[in-house]
């Protein structure tokens, strides 16, 4: 039988302490897209010029960084289904 990611196989129970070391980095790595994208916007709301193009620059870091993070999730996974 295999183990499986995230279970105690003794109690049958969650498997905190791996949830939280695979949750950490995952959430460092939103919280850095987060902050890259929060740059072109305060720069919008402090100096209030070309809030078009600040505002596309936002939403273009938030659709690369969301799709950075799905890959993470799915190579981690990957990487976790084959251990």
């Amino acid at each position: 039988m295999t183990s499986s990611p995230f279970l105690d196989q003794e109690k049958g129970t969650l498997d905190l302490q791996q949830i939280l070391s695979e949750a950490i980095p995952l959430v460092a790595l939103i919280g850095l897209v987060a902050t890259v994208a929060l740059i072109p916007l305060a720069i919008m709301l402090t100096l209030g010029v070309l809030p078009i193009i600040f505002t596309i620059l936002t939403q273009f870091i938030l659709a690369v960084g969301a799709g950075i993070v799905l890959i993470y999730i799915i190579a981690r996974g990957i990487q976790l289904a084959e251990a």
